[in-house]
């Protein structure tokens, strides 16, 4: 197992200088997965070199399928793919193994698959998928080892209506939608950039999708045919969020760049209420730390709200605001689990139920052994390291990795002190 070792500088050696951001963890899974219901060779650029883009590679290849990775770019020959049952381990070791799920059904006209893993988050139910293509006429059996979805008619139109936005549940099923035999219209849908960005991609390679960015997504048959360039993959959001959130807690002009700013205005609405300077330009957003951060009450919502991926670096934040913030998750139950860490580490927090914390401050944060218990909240361990007095070594570091590139040498360009140990 490797871990990050952090010199924390207290608030005594800010960070300053540019970090570039890449491509989007959450947008480049979803595409790589739509890219297996054209039958030919898919090419994708701004690839992010982070281990989740290798797993669904490997669950990919396992299928039949070939890719190729070369530099940002990454090629999907979907020609060759013929099986239809994901393979167990790696499945159970990412939630993103779902997104296949769609894809295949509506292709091979059958799917089987565990029950996908991912981050210890709460409980993330697959019924939302086996209702939704129910009504698109597929029929569904279990065992206690996995579950099996068939339409060997192939998948038929109709409507689903969701009872929460889910994203990887939108973008499932606007996937599947572009071979099914009749029109599909998705109510409710979750209206996040990176649910654009798979429509785009669809787009390009020919189907006929409606309402994107919307809460209805119309989706009509159309023939498929691979995207006549390499399609890029958009700026990683939630990246360029936590770089400006360690801006916000320990720069001195930190400067992040290859972003696109309006997917981002709920962040930067939060740090300019905490009294956090920004200086926001078309394509990067520079951030000085404070001499005094206002506390705030900061509450998850599905976009276009606060997002609950960076709801664990602003309660890191929070710990150096002067006076009582508040958070409220409203996404996933075990969200505010960090929180006993970050308090193990000398913040003063109160955890009320799974869902809401109190956050008093401002504390100096001392430095700590700990193991990051999801891609969030270990980013977030980091960012509390670097803001901490004493050394912090935080453990799990294959989970960062799943969400970062090269995370140690990134934060090393802006003055910090970190280091990865096995």
């Amino acid at each position: 197992m490797q871990s990050f070792v952090i010199q924390g500088a207290g608030g005594g050696r800010p960070l300053k200088g540019s970090v570039r951001v890449g491509g989007m963890k959450n947008a480049v899974l979803p595409i790589m997965a739509a890219a297996t219901v054209v039958d030919e060779v898919t090419e994708l650029s701004n690839v992010p070199s982070i281990s989740d883009v290798g797993a669904l590679a490997s669950m990919i290849e396992l299928l039949g399928g070939v890719t190729d990775r070369r530099g940002d770019r990454l090629t999907i020959d979907a020609r060759t793919i013929l099986k239809t049952e994901l393979d167990d381990t790696l499945a159970k070791k990412m939630r993103a193994s779902v997104l296949l799920t769609g894809p295949l059904l509506a292709r091979l006209g059958s799917v089987t698959f565990p029950h996908p893993g991912g981050c210890v988050l709460g409980s993330r139910p697959i019924d939302v998928f086996v209702n939704g293509f129910k009504k698109l006429g597929a029929e569904y059996a279990e065992t206690e080892e996995s579950y099996t979805l068939t339409a060997p008619n192939g998948l038929r139109g109709g409507s689903i209506f969701f009872r929460l936005p889910s994203v990887t549940a939108t973008e499932t099923f606007m996937t599947a939608a572009t071979l099914a035999r009749g029109t599909v219209t998705l109510y409710n849908a979750a209206m996040e950039p990176e649910v654009v960005a798979v429509a785009d991609f669809l787009r390009a390679a020919g189907a006929d999708i409606e309402g994107a960015g919307s809460p209805t997504i119309t989706i009509r048959p159309s023939p498929l045919r691979a995207p006549s360039s390499p399609v890029p993959i958009i700026p990683d959001r939630i990246e360029a969020g936590s770089f400006m959130i360690l801006g916000a807690l320990a720069g001195d002009g930190v400067t992040v760049f290859n972003i696109d700013p309006s997917h981002l205005s709920a962040v930067i609405d939060a740090l300019e209420s905490m009294n956090v300077p920004l200086d926001v330009g078309d394509t990067s957003i520079t951030v000085h730390a404070p001499a005094h951060l206002r506390p705030y009450e900061l509450k998850t919502h599905e976009h276009p709200g606060y997002p609950t991926d960076l709801q664990a670096p602003m309660g890191v934040l929070m710990t150096q605001a002067e006076g009582e913030s508040a958070i409220i998750e409203t996404i996933f139950d075990g969200r505010l689990n960090y929180t006993s860490d970050l308090v193990r580490m000398g913040a003063d927090i109160q955890l009320w139920h799974p869902h809401k914390a109190t956050v008093r401050g401002r504390t100096m944060l001392k430095g700590r052994e700990i193991d990051g218990p999801d891609i969030r909240a270990g980013l977030a361990f980091i960012l509390a390291g670097i803001a901490a007095e004493g050394e912090t070594k935080v453990g799990n570091a294959h989970l960062v990795d799943r969400g970062y590139e090269h995370i140690e040498e990134r934060l090393q360009s802006l003055g910090a002190s970190i280091v990865r140990i096995s």
